[in-house]
């Protein structure tokens, strides 16, 4: 028995690992083929995110017979964005009122250590999901038959996991800074609904199965291998080249109410946010050499480029 786990979880780990590799080496049909030519954006044979989302649903709606599998995936469905939309309706809230409504009660100094490893496991499970042993954690997480299949859709169900850990186990510090009122809540409150959107935006541009864990459960159901998308370059992405990290950080400074907790929060995540996604664009470059870096070139990290001013005629 114990040799059969952990085989699964061997196949699982190599599965993940290939699937990344697949994303990462697959061409990017709207780059330049020479380095000296511009990156040009756009490109017909590439699925739109749209399209890879309805036929993924399309599918849904007529799967093969097989009552066991069926009722598998719509159950991990279940439970994955259940857990996803309670964990993001709960960051929403936690940082609206600024970081005030914890559920942690864990008496000072300890509740500085206690919010400060509630932090830290946020980035630090999400890459060592992506090891070789974080892969066989999440091979144990559904059955042996549909682990590979679901690892995209378990991967999901841990993060909303931590999101729920961090923004409901936080300890409260019990001060306020600052609260908007009047003229500048609205203002205030217009801009974070904006961050957010921008982060519902960026996800679908990405792709919204992907990023919500639905590829996994969906994929199941109609009992297919998850088809991955490719590497994201239209919509937000045509902008910047990290528009989910960005608008992440975006929701959390565009708060009405602020707090040393809120602070704190702002500074970490926006911190994660900036430096996470340069190792994996170090894979990208190694990867992709000339057809990355005209993408690179073109498109900014983190700030879009202001158009050229033109000069007025004299």
């Amino acid at each position: 028995m114990r040799r059969g786990t952990r085989q699964t979880s061997w196949r699982l780990t190599e599965y993940m690992v290939q699937t990344q590799n697949r994303a990462l080496q697959r061409p990017l049909t709207d780059l330049s083929t020479r380095p000296d030519e511009p990156f040009r954006k756009g490109t017909p044979s590439e699925p739109s995110p749209f399209e890879r989302l309805r036929d993924l649903l399309l599918g849904a709606l007529n799967p093969p017979p097989g009552r066991r599998r069926i009722a598998l995936a719509v159950t991990y469905g279940a439970i994955c964005h259940s857990l996803f939309a309670i964990a993001v309706s709960g960051m929403m809230v936690a940082m609206f009122f600024g970081m005030t409504l914890g559920f942690g009660r864990v008496p000072e100094p300890w509740s500085y250590i206690a919010n400060g490893l509630l932090l830290l496991q946020f980035p630090l499970a999400h890459s060592f999901l992506l090891t070789r042993k974080g892969g066989s954690l999440l091979g144990r997480l559904a059955p042996q038959s549909a682990a590979r299949t679901l690892s995209t859709t378990t991967y999901a169900i841990v993060a909303s996991i931590q999101l729920l850990l961090l923004f409901g186990l936080w300890t409260p510090s019990g001060t306020v800074w600052w609260r908007a009122d009047g003229a500048a809540l609205i203002a205030i409150c217009c801009a974070y609904a904006t961050s957010w959107l921008l982060l519902a935006k960026s996800i679908y541009d990405a792709g919204v199965e992907l990023q919500s864990g639905a590829l996994g459960w969906l994929s199941l159901l109609q009992k297919i291998k998850p088809r991955f998308p490719g590497m994201p370059t239209g919509g937000l992405f045509r902008i910047i080249r990290q528009p989910i990290y960005v608008a992440f950080a975006l929701t959390t400074w565009t708060v009405p109410v602020w707090t040393p907790d809120q602070l704190a929060v702002a500074l970490f995540l926006t911190g994660y946010c900036l430096l996470a996604p340069i190792m994996k664009e170090r894979r990208l470059q190694a990867r992709h050499g000339a057809h990355f870096e005209a993408y690179r070139r073109q498109v900014p990290y983190a700030v879009p480029r202001l158009p050229p001013m033109r000069k007025s005629a004299k």
